[in-house]
């Protein structure tokens, strides 16, 4: 399976968002997209979902036909404070749903909050838990349908350094075993080169860059598109960190 945009245009009214976009995203592996603030990151996922029109092709395999299961974890998460945990992410099951719930289901669900560690959460109330929490239970949603597509719109922003390395450690060992295509927007840059293995680079809803994280985050393309200084390190295990210095003067 892979999933691959020509050409891929959109726009919100008569502003273009995203100019011809070309990539490629392969299953068993994490596709990362990074950009600034209004690059067009959330668009493209949004494109690739099927939620937004746009121009240009976006294929499945080849094929313009949407796989049946798609999991989708938007960045705005909007569900009724009411729902308790166990009726969100069983939301994620509507498409395996027949009249009435089944032990298939409740197992899938269970998996899925047994793997991001929320298991005890399944009881609670969305309006009870932290906005770390909630965004555990919306992955929790986006994985129990078993999708062969997965993406994630900033699926890390609201938790801590603990729970973002767990996150993308389970979407990665995931990505893996069940060979899913993962496209995944980030703004943590040395999440990206840590657990991506390939990233796409926008900047003014072009491309910038794509390839492999040592080509992609590079000094040069930071500055170009973040406007920042910017030094390369080396961690032991040959992991490569950019550390911000500076902006760049305007």
């Amino acid at each position: 399976m892979s999933v691959t945009t020509r050409a891929l245009t959109a726009r919100y009214g008569p502003r273009t968002v995203l100019h011809g976009i070309d990539l490629l995203a392969t299953s068993g592996r994490m596709l990362g997209i990074v950009g600034p603030n209004g690059s067009g990151k959330s668009t493209l996922i949004k494109a690739l979902a099927g939620l937004l029109g746009h121009e240009g092709q976006i294929l499945f395999g080849g094929s313009r036909d949407r796989p049946r299961s798609i999991g989708y974890m938007p960045q705005d998460l909007q569900t009724p404070q009411a729902l308790t945990v166990l009726d969100v992410v069983l939301l994620g099951r509507l498409g395996e749903l027949g009249l009435r719930v089944g032990n298939d289901d409740l197992d899938a669900v269970r998996q899925a909050l047994r793997a991001l560690d929320i298991e005890p959460l399944a009881g609670c109330y969305l309006g009870e838990l932290s906005g770390g929490q909630r965004q555990m239970v919306f992955l929790a949603q986006a994985l129990v349908s078993q999708p062969s597509v997965l993406l994630l719109d900033e699926p890390i922003s609201a938790l801590d350094v603990r729970h973002q390395l767990d996150v993308l450690q389970v979407v990665r060992a995931m990505t893996r075993d069940r060979q899913l295509v993962t496209v995944v927007v980030l703004h943590d840059l040395q999440a990206a080169a840590r657990f991506c293995d390939d990233i796409v680079l926008l900047y003014g809803g072009r491309v910038l860059a794509s390839g492999t994280p040592e080509q992609v985050l590079t000094v040069a393309h930071i500055a170009q598109a973040f406007g920042v200084e910017s030094e390369l390190l080396a961690c032991q295990d040959g992991t490569r960190v950019l550390v911000p210095k500076r902006p760049l003067a305007s």
